[in-house]
């Protein structure tokens, strides 16, 4: 039998996701990839793999698999909650950001997102999925990439690379993710066609997440900004972190699945080192908009890329002593089967 992650319930909305398809929208080929690319990161450096390999994303609750493997290493990075592992006539409970072995026949039961819209499940070896475009993420739009370019089924299979991983030291990291509360963003190309009540606007009020918003953007709620001119917009390419206005005034912040052209004039874009925070919101959150100037921008993008290269450094083994069920159940990480891998 072929390694595998069977999914038995798909829940709300789970895809295969990496970076994304880079280089290809000047032909009309949406970028794709992770919402929250460093929750990605931080999933695969958990288990050994690159920080850009495939994992599964997932946004909703009642995700639930099935191990098809000798033995898999697994972890689980984002907003995201301790997760269920029912073994051998066990249940037991995973924290987030910990690498866990299980072993074929156990059955994985993913609770909602917790403090945010997204979580990602990373397999030590990654998944045997072909490339399309460079790329393993789902563009469900097109049919692209991940299994079949769809959200996932009961009933699939995602193939895994390794047939069983060897034991190691149980690794745990040090960091966390959550929805943010503002999101840091310089004025828009299309600035000059909006009022300055416009901006004071924005960066008044909160805007809420709608729950029209999805993989392509985020539809905002919160005080019309008005424009100076209502007429036609010509057609422009789209950037990761647009805010785009449409008549009704009602900003949509484009996310990963984003058009490659828009006709929407764009008031504002979020900063580099807050894209992957946005990717975070979920329909009913309230967020701020902070308008920055350029080297406040570029400061924040150096940190965070600072932040995200040192992440391999802020792996930790888990005490010798955690391998006790009491302790390990008491604290809501996994029983004496765990391992990681580097």
């Amino acid at each position: 039998m072929r390694p595998a992650l069977a999914i038995l319930d798909p829940g709300f909305a789970a895809t295969i996701q990496d970076r994304g398809r880079v280089g290809w929208q000047r032909f009309g080929v949406p970028v794709s990839g992770a919402l929250d690319p460093e929750a990605l990161a931080a999933a695969n450096i958990l288990v050994g793999n690159a920080p850009g390999t495939a994992t599964m994303e997932a946004m909703g609750a009642g995700l639930r698999l099935r191990v098809d493997a000798e033995s898999a290493t697994l972890a689980l990075a984002g907003c995201a909650a301790p997760f269920r592992i029912e073994s051998a006539g066990r249940v037991l409970s995973a924290s987030p950001l910990r690498a866990v072995t299980v072993h074929r026949g156990d059955v994985l039961r993913f609770p909602p997102p917790k403090n945010g819209a997204v979580y990602y499940i990373a397999a030590a070896g990654g998944f045997d999925i072909p490339p399309v475009l460079g790329s393993r993420s789902t563009y469900a739009r097109a049919s692209l990439g991940g299994i079949e370019g769809r959200t996932l089924r009961a009933g699939d299979a995602i193939p895994l690379l390794r047939a069983a991983v060897p034991v190691a030291p149980t690794l745990l990291l040090d960091a966390s993710f959550e929805a943010p509360k503002s999101i840091r963003v310089m004025r828009g190309p299309n600035a000059d066609y909006f009022t300055e009540r416009a901006f004071e606007a924005l960066a008044g009020a909160p805007y809420t997440v709608s729950p029209a918003s999805d993989r392509m953007g985020l539809r905002f709620k919160g005080e019309a900004l008005d424009r100076l001119n209502s007429g036609d917009f010509p057609s422009q390419g789209t950037t990761a972190g647009a805010l785009q206005v449409p008549p009704d005034g009602q900003p949509i912040l484009l996310l990963a699945d984003r058009q490659t052209t828009g006709g929407y004039p764009r008031i504002a874009t979020v900063i580099g080192a807050d894209i992957a925070a946005a990717g975070r919101l979920a329909p009913g959150m309230a967020v701020r908009f902070i308008e920055v100037g350029r080297e406040e921008a570029l400061a924040a993008l150096k940190a965070r890329a600072e932040w995200l290269a040192a992440l391999p450094s802020r792996l930790r083994a888990a005490p010798q002593d955690a391998l006790t069920s009491e302790r390990l159940l008491g604290e809501n990480l996994i029983g004496g089967v765990t391992a990681g891998e580097m």
